[in-house]
């Protein structure tokens, strides 16, 4: 049950306890700066890097903004209206639709009161200013002030996870009738996929007791951070079907009734598992080479311990290859979420305002961490080669020419002045020339952009 690392490097100077934030962290020869991205923030639950190169933030409150990551300026977009903060409750995951420029859509889960606390699912329509069009997906799942999980995370096949705790009720997270204490999986539309693992279920996995991070490797693979009691936090590898052990099972299947429970009812045992407990939270793989020594890492953040730590992986993504490594250790207090943007920065927010510490007259904070010596290469990245795009201005339809045929399929991408991508398309393999109607979209400049695994193509777009 109890399996404890005991030797953790810790890389911020020693110390187990600080007032400040770092300015630096040295790992192996990389030295990672750090930087205050915004300040005065209340509880931040979810992170996440949004298509607009923007934080895209929820508040356990009820907020839900944007975030610029250079000044840290902050768009509120909506205050959910019904949201209950109510000890651990309140406001929680987040997660945008993977196609978010013809699809914008939000999803997000938090605790409300409809004569007792309960929780849902609910996808918003972002209009470019703020969220509307609120629909319910999965709703009236029981609650209590603890114990609500909930991250989000769409898969590849246009699937959502949606983890849940046990809401205080032990035995539902073994009970394939209740829907809490496991990971539950759901089409976009909120209805139940035909090859769930119990056909007619949203169950995907079950035995959870409060997981609180989710995220998936390029492998497919997805990782979870999970809450124990006084005893064994998890990070478990999440398998379609399988039964994660609470309340029976806590960490590895190493006492006799554990091992006899495991080997009857197809129990996973975790990666890692921590006692003391940390109160794991945040959870994000890095494969970046900006900090080439993170790479094919989980990376997790704490609340109670205040860690910050890396968890590398072996080849194969099913085990550790050596012990976490502690990499912050309490100098921002606790923190909850983190996230890495596509230029291998990593951010971290702090979660002080939750009423189980004392804040910091800053708090709550977002930091960035950059190897600001990293420049990337020609050779990862060549030059873009120019598109060829007839008529030029444009209406609603427009033909795209590169140079070569595509090897693989791939996206065109229509970006504003300011980087955003306001349309995206799906291009085949094959071919050099392709034909696509442009969504409705104002008279101005643009830029058409399609990247392969080998080169990079963009042309200057005029609409009228």
């Amino acid at each position: 049950m109890k399996r404890l690392y005991t030797a953790l490097l810790l890389f911020f100077f020693g110390q187990s306890i600080a007032q400040a934030q770092p300015s630096t962290i040295q790992v192996g020869a990389t030295t990672v700066s750090v930087r205050t991205v915004a300040t005065g923030l209340d509880t931040p639950w979810e992170m996440l890097w949004g298509p607009d190169n923007h934080l895209w933030l929820t508040e356990r409150p009820g907020h839900i903004s944007r975030i610029n990551p250079e000044t840290g300026q902050r768009t509120l977009l909506l205050t959910v209206p019904d949201v209950t903060e109510n000890g651990e409750s309140g406001l929680l995951g987040m997660v945008l639709h993977p196609d978010f420029a013809t699809s914008p859509y939000v999803y997000v889960v938090y605790n409300y009161t409809d004569g007792n606390l309960r929780e849902k699912l609910v996808r918003y329509t972002y209009n470019g200013t703020t969220l509307t069009e609120p629909q319910v997906l999965l709703g009236n799942l029981p609650a209590v002030s603890t114990h609500s999980g909930s991250r989000l995370l769409i898969l590849p096949d246009h699937t959502l996870l949606m983890t849940t705790g046990d809401a205080q009720n032990q035995p539902a997270a073994q009970s394939p009738a209740s829907l809490n204490g496991k990971i539950l999986r759901l089409n976009l539309d909120g209805t139940i996929p035909a090859d769930n693992p119990p056909p007619g279920s949203y169950v995907y996995t079950l035995g959870h007791r409060n997981p609180q991070g989710l995220v998936q490797a390029p492998s497919g693979q997805v990782y979870s951070s999970e809450h124990g009691p006084d005893n064994d936090d998890e990070v478990n590898l999440i398998e379609a079907g399988r039964n994660y052990g609470w309340p029976t099972v806590q960490g590895f299947c190493n006492l006799a009734a554990e091992a006899t429970f495991c080997t009857a009812n197809n129990v996973h045992e975790p990666l890692v598992a921590w006692t003391p407990t940390l109160a794991v939270a945040g959870l994000t793989y890095y494969d970046h080479p900006a900090i080439p020594e993170w790479q094919n890492s989980l990376l997790l953040v704490s609340l109670k311990a205040g860690q910050f730590l890396q968890l590398p992986l072996n080849p194969a993504g099913n085990a550790l290859r050596s012990d976490p490594v502690v990499l912050w250790n309490k100098p921002v207090g606790r923190m909850r979420a983190i996230c890495v943007s596509p230029q291998g920065r990593v951010f971290l927010s702090t979660s002080n305002q939750d009423g189980r510490s004392a804040p910091a007259p800053t708090d709550d904070r977002i930091f960035a961490l950059e190897n600001l010596a990293y420049v990337p290469t020609a050779t990862r990245r060549p030059v873009a080669a120019p598109l060829t795009l007839w008529p030029n201005p444009a209406h609603r339809q427009l033909s795209v020419e590169l140079p070569v045929p595509l090897r693989s399929n791939a996206r065109l991408l229509i970006q504003d002045a300011l980087g955003r991508t306001v349309a995206s398309q799906a291009l085949q393999a094959g071919s050099k020339t392709h034909g696509i109607t442009l969504p409705p979209l104002g008279t101005g400049v643009y830029q058409a952009v399609v990247e392969t695994p080998a080169q990079s193509y963009r042309q200057r777009l005029v609409v009228q």
